[in-house]
């Protein structure tokens, strides 16, 4: 007769293990003895090292006791339904690998290249890492809201950017950021950004909805920024 600690060492289990198996069901736990000890026969040796042989196999513990008393037949069916979940888990830790090895490339697992293309465009002429992700952010949320538009996005943001002047406005605008909002020189930016945007051709915008949320997410990184959203409403009405 075997104490737990030398059936766990024949099995080549933890005790813990063969205690977690009692609990589990899987182990039948066999009365004290006279002087208090458990002892395990033979027999538990056999089911024990069929119940780790399963489990090291990727059976799940739940489907154990089943296989342990399942015919042939049954056998041969549990196996192969546990082998087709373990393909489908398999394929499921491959997609998650695949996506983590993503991550490695920052906002490329988020944005189509030609958007990464602009944001890394942006950074050579000297816009902050700050604004770059303000500007990512917003292109996150216009790739899931409005794919659609997208493609006229890029088109024409990659216009803007080989012009001078809306490189010049966009640094003057990166530079605002950290403005007080009584600035004195953001009415000025407001109205040579309007000068500008009007010479712009038309663009489709992205649903109401949408461009709020963008607005919404560029007016909160900066209170001079809200004050010069409001100076540019009122230079278009005006």
């Amino acid at each position: 007769m075997l104490t737990i600690g030398q059936l766990a060492a024949r099995a080549g289990v933890t005790v813990r293990a063969v205690r977690h198996y009692h609990q589990r069901g899987l182990l039948a736990e066999p009365e004290r003895d006279a002087s208090g000890y458990r002892r395990y026969d033979a027999q538990a040796v056999v089911e024990l090292i069929r119940i780790k042989t399963l489990a090291d196999a990727g059976v799940p513990l739940a489907r154990i006791d089943e296989l342990l008393a399942a015919r042939p037949e049954e056998f041969a069916e549990a196996v192969t339904d546990i082998d087709q979940a373990l393909t489908r888990k398999i394929c499921e830790l491959t997609r998650h690998r695949r996506r983590i090895a993503e991550l490695a490339a920052g906002d490329r697992l988020f944005l189509p290249s030609e958007v990464t293309e602009i944001l890394d465009r942006m950074r050579t002429f000297g816009v902050s890492e700050r604004m770059v992700r303000l500007e990512r952010d917003c292109w996150i949320m216009l790739v899931a809201l409005a794919p659609e538009s997208v493609p006229e996005w890029v088109a024409g943001k990659e216009k803007a950017l080989a012009d001078p002047e809306f490189r010049r406005l966009y640094l003057a605008c990166d530079e605002a950021m950290n403005w007080e909002p009584d600035d004195p020189r953001l009415p000025d930016l407001a109205t040579a950004i309007a000068t500008w945007t009007a010479q712009r051709p038309d663009h489709r915008q992205p649903g109401a909805g949408t461009l709020s949320l963008m607005n919404a997410n560029v007016t909160a990184a900066s209170p001079a920024w809200r004050r010069l959203m409001v100076l540019l409403s009122q230079t278009r009405q005006d």
